[in-house]
């Protein structure tokens, strides 16, 4: 069997490699969109602005594509690394990649793109910018979806169990948190303008690359044992697909099922959220509002409701990890319809505690479910069918419906340079909920099904 207990080396591998994905993720995810916003469209011409495509749109785009280079990607290396068995060269040399392609986002503006391609015309300067962007956001994916997507999710996978699976996830589910909060504060001073985005990007790149240099060296890798029921490669692409399979393996595609409603629901709104919070959130709350005391008992008890609804669901979910799902599950959609009619900030801070505490627990008991009923020595290969539940569908549907909600009761206004842009609101958060509400129909058949994984008996060899 796997072993029962981690040792320190092991820990710090699954520590270090999760946290600096989860920046580099998060760089992504949540600041790529901004850049687009805040620096690429920012101080341009109506008739630029007009004569390609709108910000929203271009944000869909960008998530969509990256979504489905993300997988092709998970699909091929995710394989390809079982075959070859092999984990440490995709995971180390792919965050050093990874972080230098991050960097290179700090050289993209209008500028450098007139100068590189000859161009003069500010409709033609602005739209080979925003390609030249989302194809530079769909290498980038390449990168991160080989070393971390398939190969790294594939390397926890080997060296944990049913056991120590949800200690680990658990861990791994704090870490975005904690990479988030640490990108949001940096990215927040180029969202702002205090710092440029070249100096974010390059100094977040390079850390990414710090980290698959110290891998190179620390990182252990798995001697597992391959289990192949073809000797053709592309074969073993397609074998999550094959109906037998399936039926085999029904929990697991269930698990898939509920988290890829769920990760629709989540990108529904995510693109779009700090835009949200910085141009309608926030100035909607003038300087005077905030000594009222009402909004920071709101945040006392978010915050409470926040640290106790996840240390009882997950204390829970060590037992009952079924019902744990179930009640984060309604926790999240009740969130949204909350965050969806919250009018100011306090009603919003009321609204995040749910939301938060189901996301939260959803992403580490999907995980570590999807994890227990993966097939032994194939974790690879479904790396790219968790894929197209958790990231394909999710960020092809997702920002689809964000961008319908924000077209269709967008917050429109003037900028400085007279230019009018669009900006989301609270209706995406209605969206996901009525996305979200869906996620019960495959979970009541997995419950009916059981959670239950008894630990495997072939122990996994770490080098």
């Amino acid at each position: 069997m796997e072993q029962k207990k981690l040792g320190g080396r092991l820990w710090w591998n699954i520590i270090l490699f999760s946290l600096v994905g989860q920046l580099a993720w998060n760089v992504e995810n949540m600041y790529f969109n901004t850049f687009l916003y805040n620096k690429i469209y920012a101080g341009v011409s109506q008739t630029a602005i007009d004569g390609t495509i709108p910000v929203m749109s271009a944000i869909s785009t960008m998530v969509a594509l990256s979504a489905a280079t993300a997988v092709i990607t998970t699909f091929v290396m995710g394989t390809l690394s079982d075959r070859l068995n092999k984990r440490k060269v995709f995971i180390s040399v792919g965050y050093i990649l990874w972080g230098m392609v991050t960097a290179a986002f700090g050289l993209i503006s209008r500028d450098h793109i007139a100068a590189l391609f000859h161009l003069s015309d500010e409709v033609k300067i602005l739209s080979v910018t925003v390609w030249t962007v989302i194809v530079m956001d769909c290498v980038m994916t390449f990168m991160g979806s080989t070393s971390n997507d398939s190969v790294f999710n594939a390397w926890v996978t080997d060296v944990t169990n049913p056991e120590n699976r949800p200690k680990v996830e658990t861990v791994l589910a704090f870490l975005p948190i904690a990479a988030m909060g640490a990108v949001v504060g940096i990215g927040s001073l180029a969202q702002s303008g205090v710092i440029g985005y070249d100096v974010f990007f390059l100094g977040l790149g390079g850390f990414a690359v710090l980290g698959g240099v110290i891998g190179l060296f620390t990182l252990q890798e798995t001697k597992h044992k391959v289990q192949s029921d073809s000797a053709n490669y592309w074969a073993d692409l397609f074998y999550g697909f094959r109906p037998s399979v399936v039926k085999e393996n029904s929990r697991l595609y269930l698990a898939l099922s509920a988290l890829g409603f769920f990760s629709i629901a989540v990108q529904v709104f995510f693109p779009y959220l700090l835009i949200y919070l910085q141009y309608v959130v926030l100035p909607g709350v003038p300087a005077l509002d905030l000594m009222d005391a009402s909004y920071y008992i709101c945040a006392a008890v978010c915050v409470v409701l926040l640290l106790g609804g996840l240390i009882f669901l997950l204390k829970y979910g060590a037992k009952n990890k079924g019902r744990a799902i179930l009640i984060a599950a309604i926790a999240f959609v009740v969130g949204l319809f909350l965050l969806g009619f919250a009018k100011d900030l306090r009603l919003l801070l009321l609204g995040l505690a749910p939301t938060v505490v189901g996301y939260a627990v959803l992403m580490i008991l999907f995980n570590a479910s999807i994890r227990d009923f993966t097939p032994e020595a194939k974790a690879g290969q479904f790396q790219g069918v968790r894929m197209i539940f958790y990231v394909l569908i999710p960020m092809v549907i997702g920002p689809a419906l964000g961008n319908i909600a924000a077209v269709g009761s967008a917050v429109r206004y003037t900028d400085e340079y007279g230019v009018t842009q669009v900006a989301p609101t609270a209706s995406m958060f209605l969206y996901a909920a009525a996305v979200a509400v869906l996620l019960f129909v495959p979970l009541g058949f997995l419950l009916k099904k059981g959670f239950r994984v008894e630990a495997k008996t072939e122990e996994t060899q770490i080098n």
